[in-house]
């Protein structure tokens, strides 16, 4: 069985789940959940710690700003990569006050822009872009797919992971030479090769305690 193949489903769900539940950040459950943290290279509690920052921060930010921003938070590892449009400096530094403040964040990357909001238009391009650099990134067939998280954003492409050096470098490549991307921008966390054989290389019984979460 081929890379490519293997990998395919996972990441077939890994797209479409955001596309089922909409612009809110939903806990994923059932089988589709154990795929996808059973592939991912975080442990489940820091996956599942990734979701809970997430869901919290949107929250808190929708109870303060309401409708005046539009504001998109991505978890990975527990570094928080912040990117949207806001009206102006002061709601920008506010915003990630916010979120420093919510439980279990390491880190924040504040990408976002002050900007009027973004256009559905808009979204539903950067979206487009995000699903054919996925859809790349299994052709080119150098990586698992599901190392990397890609969130687009004005036609920034972020890319988030925890990865070696070599699948970093690669997956820029795809990126950058994807048509409609106008920048890339590296949120990933480097590992060694050694260190990514060891985590991919964890007992089946790990991954049926992840499948297990997943579905609770």
């Amino acid at each position: 069985m081929t890379m490519k193949f293997r990998f395919a489903l996972p990441l077939l769900l890994a797209t479409l789940l955001p596309t089922l539940t909409g612009c809110f950040p939903v806990v994923a459950t059932g089988v589709g959940a154990g795929v996808l943290m059973i592939s991912d290279r975080r442990p489940s509690e820091t996956y599942l710690a990734d979701e809970g920052i997430e869901i919290r921060s949107s929250n808190r930010i929708s109870e303060k700003f309401g409708e005046k921003v539009h504001v998109n938070i991505t978890s990975y590892n527990r570094t928080v990569l912040l990117t949207g449009e806001v009206p102006d400096g002061t709601t920008k530094a506010e915003i990630e006050k916010i979120v420093t403040g919510v439980p279990n964040v390491k880190a924040i990357v504040n990408e976002i822009a002050v900007a009027g909001k973004s256009s559905l238009g808009a979204r539903s391009n950067d979206s487009y872009v995000t699903t054919k650099i996925k859809g790349r990134f299994i052709d080119a067939n150098k990586f698992s797919p599901n190392h990397v998280k890609v969130v687009t954003e004005g036609g920034t492409a972020y890319l988030m992971g925890l990865v070696t050096q070599r699948e970093a470098d690669a997956a820029v490549e795809v990126a950058r030479t994807t048509s409609g991307v106008l920048k890339v921008v590296r949120v990933m966390e480097l590992i060694s090769e050694e260190q990514a054989r060891q985590i991919d290389a964890r007992p089946a019984e790990d991954a049926s305690d992840k499948k297990k979460t997943g579905q609770r």
